[in-house]
């Protein structure tokens, strides 16, 4: 049985994980994602 790690490769490899990692790339590099995604940590720090 593949472990975790294995079965991640597998995937990203894929034509589907392929399309997943563009649209992850392109959510990243938007600034009112970055934005969000800052406020959340600052968040979750304060805690």
């Amino acid at each position: 049985m593949p472990g975790i790690l294995d079965r991640i490769k597998q995937y990203s490899r894929s034509p589907q994980g392929r399309r997943a990692v563009a649209t992850a790339r392109r959510t990243a590099a938007d600034p009112l994602k970055q934005a969000q995604a800052r406020a959340w940590l600052d968040r979750l720090r304060r805690r």
